[in-house]
């Protein structure tokens, strides 16, 4: 595959400068990734900007679920979750990599909102409108079986409790390896370049963005004949920038994750947390490195990139979860770390955060603009071949009739075809090939036979990294391209010696800016876990 790294920046950025293209996409979280990907593939000139780096916003800070959404019954949003469910089926043939089956318990109680019975009704209608392509069906447990599969949930007053299929995923990973399938089909993307104003020709039409490479702290100009802006939970900021008259769309909500060691909560499948008080869930999910407890669901006003999360909030989840699991006794000291995201929801006439639709809008503007809000991750294919659909209702005819349809129902890449990610999995050799095998496929003997065999996994994953996702710093790694800050107790701070001098050597940096980025990096970490000193005092 083609190079997707510094140096493809640096190339791609004076392409961004000298070339006009077809579409220009603001934002390079999983729905700019997507349509990037889409619009390429089609046989579109692409050019995409994103501010921050790849998948910095609500793309790397969700439950990492990819799932058709059992409480959006409750709101009979019966489209969203069939829609869901069927794009649920694709991402396991598209990125089996990313998207693995996971089986989810609900348990019920005699104070529970919904029955034993109608839940029973919706567990039938769930695997209805996947079309019956679950992994596997749903099961009804009474009480002694629920506590016989998870001896650890609570048993006063337990009636029973359903299981059902549903998959996670690794929602950061997933908007890299679409990039690099969009700049495989020629796409030109930059990280860290900011979209500040456009500029219009004479008879109103979109003619360029100014935007600012705030890595090389220059102006630039990027012409294209249509901009489309899937920037999320900043739509409203961006949209002021872009165009004079624009009136605000979103209902912006907060969402905080927790994450504890997997011997801490030691669950045997996931488990659906209904908080007795709302119609809000929290999920406990088990992973391979980490369970995930989340999330909150709460109005957010101000810019996303300060969302913060508060010691009201990880109280919050930590009493859910212990109701669940009094034997847990999970306290503060146990949380390993957190996260915090911003759902771009569009405004309805919804009477709680909870009730507001994840239904995506998709706003055309005849000066070339085309705008999207709201969504759910798991509809993020379905949603990209829709506004790249849309976008071409402003192109001319013959445009149109010599594009290709939409190709994104294809693997990934070659190396995690279904085929291939099977087979990497069966033949992978020792403890290194099976650990990079399960997160690349075939790709695992290609990454060894380029930066050879050590026993250092993740200088490996930072070779990758750098050359595969356009990695320019250790923050951008540690949080988005590996588990370490999320999932390791000491954060990977362990290994930031090594690891940084992989980034040094590679990106050709001196000694004095790769101290910064490791002093950066442990500022980010003590930053982003300020809550703790709340439970410390």
């Amino acid at each position: 595959m083609k190079d997707f790294s510094y140096k493809t920046r640096a190339a791609n950025l004076q392409r961004l400068e000298s070339e006009n293209f077809d579409l220009l996409i603001l934002g390079g979280g999983i729905t700019g990734a997507g349509v990037a990907r889409d619009a390429a593939a089609r046989g579109l000139k692409v050019g995409l900007i994103e501010g921050n780096d790849y998948a910095f916003g609500t793309s790397s800070r969700s439950s990492k679920l990819i799932h058709g959404g059992i409480r959006y019954l409750e709101n009979k949003e019966f489209h969203l979750v069939f829609e869901a469910l069927n794009e649920r089926t694709k991402l396991f043939h598209i990125a089996p990599h990313l998207v693995h089956p996971l089986r989810f318990m609900i348990p019920l109680f005699s104070d529970s909102r919904v029955s034993m019975f109608k839940m029973g009704l919706g567990m039938w209608l769930y695997d209805a409108l996947s079309l019956f392509q679950t992994p596997e069906m749903h099961e009804r447990l009474n009480s002694n079986e629920t506590l016989d599969r998870m001896p650890i949930v609570k048993g006063d007053a337990l009636q029973g409790s359903f299981i059902y299929s549903d998959a996670y995923m690794d929602d950061d990973r997933l908007v890299h390896e679409t990039l690099r399938s969009a700049n495989e089909h020629g796409a030109v993307c930059v990280n860290y370049v900011t979209a500040d104003k456009s500029e219009f020709s004479e008879d109103g039409k979109i003619k360029s963005i100014i935007a600012t490479d705030l890595i090389g702290n220059k102006k630039i100009k990027i012409s294209a004949k249509h901009v489309i802006c899937s920037v999320g939970p900043w739509t409203d900021i961006v949209g002021h920038k872009v165009v004079s008259d624009w009136k605000d769309i979103l209902r912006p909500t907060k969402g905080i994750h927790l994450t504890l060691a997997k011997d801490r909560l030691p669950l045997t499948s996931a488990v659906v947390m209904a908080a007795q008080e709302s119609s809000r869930i929290v999920f406990a999910i088990p992973r391979h490195e980490m369970v995930i407890i989340g999330t909150t669901d709460t109005d957010f006003k101000g810019n996303p990139t300060d969302a913060a999360v508060t010691p009201e909030d990880v109280e919050y989840l930590l009493n859910i979860t212990n109701q669940y699991f009094p034997g847990a006794k999970l306290q503060a000291s146990d949380i390993v770390s957190s996260y915090v995201g911003v759902r771009p929801l569009v405004k309805d006439e919804a009477s709680s955060e909870g009730k507001t639709s994840r239904e995506h809008t998709i706003m055309s503007d005849e000066r070339g603009f085309t705008f999207v809000a709201g969504g759910k991750y798991t509809t993020y294919r379905l949603m990209a071949e829709q506004i790249v659909d849309r976008a071409l209702k402003s192109f001319p005819f013959e445009v149109r009739a010599s594009l290709k349809r939409c190709q994104t129902n294809e693997s990934l890449n070659e190396y995690t075809t279904p085929d291939a990610y099977h087979e990497a999995m069966q033949t992978a050799q020792g403890t290194l090939q099976k650990q990079l095998a399960e997160r690349y496929g075939k790709e695992n003997l290609v990454i060894l036979e380029k930066y050879g065999y050590t026993d250092k996994i993740w200088c490996l994953e930072a070779y990758q990294a750098i050359h595969t996702t356009m990695c320019m710093n250790l923050i951008d790694f540690y949080t988005r391209r590996v588990p370490l800050f999320l999932a390791d107790k000491e954060h990977g701070l362990q290994f930031l010696d090594d690891v940084a001098e992989v980034f040094r050597v590679e990106l050709n940096l001196s000694g004095t800016a790769i101290d910064k980025q490791k002093q950066d990096l442990k500022d980010y970490v003590s930053t982003v876990l300020k809550w703790k000193s709340f439970f410390s005092k």
